[in-house]
């Protein structure tokens, strides 16, 4: 049982090659589309989601409280799927997302440049010219993305199990290397500290969520982390008596954790636009 994640450059043909790879190892696929309806029957508003959806956020959409929840609907989205398994999620920062879950497995899927253009204007009927300005906005905006969510770098190769080049490789040679890679390098051992991470994450993403989206506490950039019977909250809070609510709720909520703050105090903090 695993988990594959893909990032993609556009025109690289990644959303094929991930549907190949579902269908050689028998996972589920879940595309950016199926991402996007999770989120919103999480509870994100659709009309919301373009400004978020792999593209750097305005200025403004940067500093919008509407900028935390999509992160966190986002990942609690991503984590609820990683938890069925044996699955495979293209984009949207899954790759990042899941990067400590031991039994999960991530691909970059690149090609050259001209043959990118060339699908481009094959796909959209564009001449060269338009082809390549799209190439490089799409390839900004979803660096951007990357850094402005995560602080990644998505074009470092040491972030990815292997960077697959589909200009010098056929797509159904490919599927097969990585669906070989997956079923070799998976064992029960990665399967069981997989799971416990993920057991973990959703517990941590799941506590931030009801302290923010239910209980509305003023702690900006919260989260959460576990380990060893133990949860620390992180973030920026204008108040001790914010953190001290966060952590009687924290803690009556996860009886059988320690809880902790981490959160950061700042008197007259104000992340938001008001």
């Amino acid at each position: 049982m695993a988990i594959v994640t893909f990032s993609r450059q556009i025109a690289a043909l990644g959303d094929e090659l991930s549907l190949l790879v579902a269908k050689k190892l028998g996972y589920s696929f879940v595309g950016c589309e199926d991402l996007e309806k999770r989120i919103v029957e999480l509870g994100f508003p659709r009309e919301k989601l373009h400004k978020y959806a792999e593209r750097k956020p305005g200025f403004f959409d940067s500093l919008a409280k509407d900028r935390d929840e999509y992160l966190d609907y986002l990942q609690t989205a991503i984590l609820e799927i990683a938890d069925e398994n044996n699955c495979v999620i293209v984009g949207r920062g899954s790759s990042v997302i899941l990067n400590a879950v031991q039994n999960h497995f991530c691909f970059r899927i690149i090609a050259s440049e001209g043959d990118r253009v060339q699908r481009l204007m094959e796909l959209h009927n564009l001449d060269e010219k338009k082809a390549v300005k799209k190439l490089l906005v799409a390839d900004k905006q979803k660096a951007a993305f990357y850094k402005s969510f995560f602080n990644c770098n998505i074009n470092d190769p040491t972030v990815f199990h292997a960077v697959i080049n589909t200009s010098a490789t056929d797509l159904d040679s490919a599927a097969s290397m990585i669906a070989t890679l997956v079923k070799e390098s998976i064992t029960p051992k990665k399967e069981e500290l997989g799971r416990q991470r993920l057991d973990e994450m959703l517990v941590c993403q799941r506590i931030v969520n009801m302290l923010i989206l239910e209980y509305c506490l003023n702690i900006n950039f919260l989260h959460a982390t576990a380990k060893d019977g133990k949860v620390i909250l992180h973030g920026v809070a204008d108040s001790t008596a914010i953190v001290d609510r966060a952590l009687t709720i924290t803690q009556a909520e996860l009886p059988e954790y320690k809880v902790e703050s981490a959160i950061n105090v700042v008197q007259d903090f104000k992340a938001y636009p008001q």
